[in-house]
């Protein structure tokens, strides 16, 4: 299933927004068809590429940082109300 591919819709999403924009842009300007259609095509691939990669840096970290959290998570529960707890969390004397 290709819908369950974290960054797979928003990057062919934003790569046929982006080349269909791209060919008819060119298309205006120039009136070569066949021009128009490689330039789609060419900026369609370079697009989506450029977007997938970037979407799934943005993911990865995002998983790292949600991982990382949970694992505190877990400790400070566990941590709760024992003596290992009190003495993080203990006042500094002012001496």
């Amino acid at each position: 299933d290709l819908g369950s591919i974290p960054c797979f819709r928003s990057s062919f999403l934003n790569g046929i927004g982006g080349g269909i924009a791209t060919g008819l842009t060119y298309f205006l300007f120039t009136s070569k068809v066949k021009q128009a259609c490689n330039t789609a095509v060419l900026s369609f691939a370079g697009i989506t590429l450029s977007y997938w990669v970037y979407c799934r840096y943005s993911w990865s970290q995002n998983k790292f940082n949600v991982t990382m959290l949970k694992t505190a998570m877990k400790e400070q529960v566990a941590r709760e109300g024992t003596d290992t707890d009190f003495q993080l969390n203990r006042p500094q004397d002012k001496s």
